[in-house]
């Protein structure tokens, strides 16, 4: 049972940032009604400008929340885009190898978006991680309450330290454009929900889950702004190898950018050429956000894969589109399209 949970921004650091206060506040409410005890980490509010000028810094605020016994959870604030500037703090002398090392137990690591590289960073060192929501964008939601599909995972996932079944939720909500105080308990816009979509391939397939944001993901093949990005991924081999491809089932999801579909088949070359479509036991493909180009999403999934006996599951509660729910990487799943479940072992 997660009983403290430490905040740490990875990627950017808007959560420092006085005109995001207000949601701040909601989500620390939210969670000491909860029970549990925060700790933001001790640059985790320096805001943008020094996250963004200071990535040891937030190298080191990972490493000591691993290290801390105390610590039961470690949430990630939000995404971002530079994660990827952690690597040589946490990789060059195997800085995160040692923390892990001395923890007296194993934490939970929750987040998406950018986050997706932090996940990879502990899959090349054999610890698994949870995918799926964040601090920011999920505990501080503006509703009254917590989005209820969002709610039953994040509770389920600290009382039980796992998650042990995945249904599609009943509704989806549009995306907010207003973050302001004004839309302090205003309640999004809300969509029914058809449950998960099987493309093509068996309605059942097993295997361990890994992936991410497929823009994140595409940044270590030289998709980024950052131009020394792809040589560091390189140098700290974060993208796994086919080979530890080999059974799994690939998580993917669209950011908020929202790629145009010609962008996404791009997106989707690049990830073939690596030939993990040859080893995977399946794909599953996060809802993107408020539905923009899904039709258009589906159709070229399936003509970039071009494997007709590869299982392709879209419309997964899962990433940028809300609600969320929470996805283990690492542990055995069994995907039903029939049963429209995801279930995981213990």
């Amino acid at each position: 049972m997660v009983k403290k949970i430490a905040i740490v921004s990875l990627s950017d650091g808007i959560l420092g940032e006085q005109f995001v206060q207000h949601e701040v506040e909601i989500g620390l409410r939210r969670l000491k009604e909860h029970g549990f005890r925060v700790e933001f980490m001790p640059h985790a509010r320096a805001g943008m400008e020094y996250i963004k000028n200071h990535p040891e810094d937030r190298a080191k605020d990972l490493l000591q929340a691993i290290e801390d016994d105390s610590v039961d959870m470690i949430l990630c604030a939000i995404g971002g885009d530079d994660t990827y500037r952690l690597l040589p703090y946490l990789f060059e002398h195997d800085e995160l190898k040692h923390a892990l090392e001395k923890s007296l137990h194993n934490k939970l690591f929750l987040g998406f978006s950018d986050t997706t590289m932090n996940h990879l960073m502990f899959h090349k060192l054999g610890v698994n991680t949870f995918y799926g929501q964040a601090f920011l964008p999920d505990l501080c939601e503006m509703e009254p309450e917590l989005l209820p599909y969002t709610a039953h995972y994040f509770e389920e996932l600290t009382s039980t330290g796992m998650i042990s079944e995945i249904c599609p939720s009943e509704v989806w909500y549009m995306e907010r454009t207003d973050w302001s105080e004004a839309s302090v308990g205003v309640s999004r816009i809300r969509y029914s929900n058809d449950g998960f979509h099987l493309l093509q391939g068996k309605s059942r397939f097993e295997g361990e889950i890994l992936g991410g944001c497929i823009e994140s993901i595409c940044d270590m093949f030289g998709y980024s702004k950052y131009e020394d990005l792809k040589a560091l991924c390189e140098k700290y081999e974060l993208f796994p190898k086919p080979e530890d491809w080999k059974g799994k089932i690939l998580l993917l999801e669209t950011s908020e950018s929202q790629p145009t579909p010609e962008h996404y088949r791009t997106l989707l070359e690049a990830l073939k050429n690596t030939e993990i479509f040859e080893v995977i036991s399946g794909i599953l493909y996060g809802k993107p956000m408020d539905e923009k180009y899904m039709e258009e999403y589906n159709r070229i999934i399936v003509e970039v894969v071009d494997n007709k006996n590869l299982p392709i599951v879209t419309n997964i509660n899962v990433g940028h589109a809300t609600p969320r729910c929470i996805i283990p990487f690492g542990v055995h799943a069994v995907v039903d399209t029939v049963k429209q479940t995801i279930t995981f072992d213990k």
